[in-house]
């Protein structure tokens, strides 16, 4: 039964001499046979598309650097598979991961799609990479397996409800941004189900730095969810938009505004304490994983973090709420 689904591997790659020969090796030690990689290289200026030829890929090249959501819709044009499994050039599957993708099409023929996550073991051994690794696996191993949205590092989808929903938006999001997740949004309006399998889990190879972090996390993540989140009027409460990760972006958001003050009365300081505490309550269980995981030391260091993701993500939410305000109410003037 597995090997009547034939599974196209896409993965859209970048300058991405540094992991792609890797990432390939890994999929060729795949367990399942019935299967095509399709590399889309997407206006690199390094080695990339020979590598992948060299590992007996199908490459295809764009002409002009179109961000991922353009080479995904490209390799899912040439694609004959009936799965489309996106993988992102710094990502090695197990050896059981495309078996595990058909396995879940097959014992749950009502999904659409279905993604996983990155492992707890990660490549890098740097405190950021280790770190935003961790919460990543923390965050998707602790949601919702009837998932609302998507995940292309290491996600799948049937290729003829791709098409139908004209895939990636690739126009809205020219850059890596958030266009699975926005794909994802698309499929659970039209009704369909998404699948969150944690137990279909890769192994990320990326380096990450405090400036790469902050850049990716707010301008290519925040910002845009943001937007999309208002221009589709709903909250959901999944992933890293939880209510418990709302009411903490609040607690933080209090504990600023407070802060001044306690320069007149020290007395607030106990206050804010008291608000960064509720805070570590509210996330004990992903500090009690990071403490299991890689100690206390690790554990500690990662809270002020965390804080600064609230903070960054709360100062965002804020800006481009007060941004869409002022659209629509301009719009509404003019209107008038």
């Amino acid at each position: 039964m597995e090997e009547q689904l034939k599974v196209s591997i896409i993965i859209p790659v970048y300058n991405g001499t540094r992991f792609l020969k890797q990432c390939l090796a890994a999929i060729k030690e795949s367990s399942y046979s019935c299967y095509e990689i399709i590399v889309v290289d997407d206006g690199s200026t390094d080695e990339s598309a020979d590598i992948a030829c060299q590992e007996g890929a199908l490459v295809f090249q764009l002409p002009r650097q179109s961000g991922p959501a353009a080479a995904r819709n490209y390799g899912a044009k040439k694609a004959k598979g009936d799965i489309l499994l996106f993988i992102d050039s710094d990502v090695l599957i197990k050896t059981k991961t495309v078996a595990r993708v058909v396995s879940d099409f097959q014992k749950h023929p009502g999904i659409a799609a279905v993604f996983g996550s990155y492992d707890d073991n990660p490549a890098e051994k740097n405190f950021l990479s280790q770190y935003k690794n961790l919460v990543h696996h923390f965050v998707h191993q602790n949601s919702s397996p009837k998932a609302v949205t998507f995940w292309a590092g290491c996600g799948a989808i049937r290729k003829d409800l791709f098409h139908t929903l004209g895939g990636f938006a690739q126009k809205k999001y020219p850059r890596p941004c958030i266009e699975d997740i926005e794909l994802g949004y698309r499929l659970r309006k039209m009704g369909y189900r998404i699948l969150l399998d944690k137990d279909l889990q890769v192994k990320h190879l990326k380096e990450w730095r405090l400036k790469s972090l902050l850049h990716a996390d707010v301008f290519f993540r925040a910002v845009p969810w943001t937007k999309l989140i208002l221009e589709n009027h709903e909250m959901v409460n999944d992933l890293n938009l939880k209510m418990s990760q709302r009411i903490s972006a609040g607690l933080l958001g209090l504990s600023i505004v407070i802060l001044p003050f306690a320069i007149f009365k020290t007395s607030l300081l106990f206050v804010i304490l008291f608000l960064l505490a509720m805070i570590f309550l509210l996330n004990y269980e992903l500090f009690s994983f990071l403490f299991r995981a890689r100690g206390l030391g690790f554990a500690t260091l990662s809270f002020p973090l965390y804080l600064l993701y609230y903070f960054y993500s709360g100062v965002t939410f804020l800006v481009c709420w007060c941004d869409h305000m002022f659209l629509r109410r301009t719009m509404n003037y003019r209107i008038r």
